[in-house]
């Protein structure tokens, strides 16, 4: 059954969230990973399918798109292909901004992806997502997930070891304040002190850490989420000393977690959700305070635990001992002040 909706005044702005169309990419081959399974029902996620969840009954004012490999140009140097996300989506913003779809500006800023490892060759790259992005341009994105045991990761084993302690990713990183873009990092949580070493390295850009830190709870982590709370929230902590470094707290509800949540039939109400993932989240508020948290939704992948409304829910419940103030922060400020939005 459909939960009530929590404080539903409560200004939200959502500053992660994917669009794709998955229909026409070749079919994957081999073993069925979870991920694949939790966002089979969204393989079409544009801007219809956005509002319809931002208008499930929570004050969603804005959101921030989050690069996933969309929309990529079919042609032209390999490098500059990514743009074409960029370019699609300030489309999409603009359709949002004319206020034909309602009063959420969707895609009111956009990160996107740009290979930092090709040095000093990528600012080209990064202007040109500039100059496509209708002033709505601000900031890229670079995974850096890896585990040795490829079960965590499944189809999204992309990346070797240590990517943001590579010299080449850091001679293109190096780009990014000097233009005022910041960084958004997904990593798995035992590659948290390769973030740290890079984020003191680079003091003066704004780096966003995406989904705590990603606790894993698969593969050979099966079952080692207790045991390894305490690893993560050290590695947290010591982020945190970083002030150049902000979280977003979500994507517990994807499959690398494991929670009991995940994939559950039938779903489990958000009273639930908050308790599983209230170790992490309350923590992360410790070591960063509220104005250096976000929630965040990860919409359409964490969809393989909740829907869009009963996820808020749940973000609700865990900020309910929180002041004015710190609501405010979490739901909307922290985003809108990191992001540089205007809503």
């Amino acid at each position: 059954m459909p939960e009530a909706i929590l404080e539903p005044e409560l200004p939200i702005v959502d500053p992660h969230h994917h669009l794709w169309d998955r229909r026409m990419l070749p079919p994957a081959t081999g073993p069925e990973h979870p991920f694949t399974t939790a966002i089979k029902p969204a393989q079409r996620y544009l801007l219809d399918e956005l509002l319809a969840d931002t208008g499930s009954g929570h004050n969603v004012v804005a959101t921030v798109f989050l690069e996933c490999r969309a929309f990529y140009k079919a042609d032209g140097p390999v490098e500059m292909r990514c743009v074409g996300e960029t370019e699609f989506v300030n489309g999409v913003a603009a359709m949002s901004a004319s206020g034909l779809y309602g009063a959420t500006r969707a895609c009111a800023g956009i990160v996107g992806n740009a290979d930092l490892t090709l040095g000093d060759a990528v600012k080209p790259v990064l202007e040109a997502h500039v100059r496509v992005g209708g002033g709505r341009f601000r900031g890229i994105r670079n995974s850096a997930s890896w585990d040795a045991d490829t079960e965590v990761l499944g189809p999204l084993n992309r990346i070797q070891a240590g990517h943001y302690l590579r010299d080449d990713f850091r001679a293109g990183f190096k780009h990014l304040a000097p233009m005022g873009l910041s960084f958004d990092a997904w990593m798995l949580e035992p590659q948290l002190p390769d973030l740290t070493d890079l984020a003191r390295a680079f003091p003066d850009t704004t780096i966003v850490l995406d989904h705590v830190g990603t606790p894993i709870g698969r593969g050979s982590y099966t079952g080692r989420l207790e045991e390894r709370f305490p690893i993560w929230r050290d590695n947290i902590r010591e982020l945190a000393k970083c002030q150049n470094v902000v979280v977003k707290l979500g994507g517990l509800a994807m499959a690398f977690c494991n929670f009991p949540s995940f994939l559950a039939e039938p779903r489990v109400p958000s009273e639930q959700l908050a308790k599983e993932w209230g170790p992490y989240i309350e923590t992360c508020i410790e070591a960063f305070s509220a104005e250096r948290c976000m929630f965040e939704s990860n919409f359409p992948v964490d969809m393989g635990s909740c829907t869009y409304a009963v996820l808020w829910n749940a973000f609700k419940r865990l900020a309910a001992g929180a002041s004015a103030d710190e609501k405010a922060a979490l739901f909307s400020g922290t985003a809108k002040r990191v992001y540089r939005l205007e809503v």
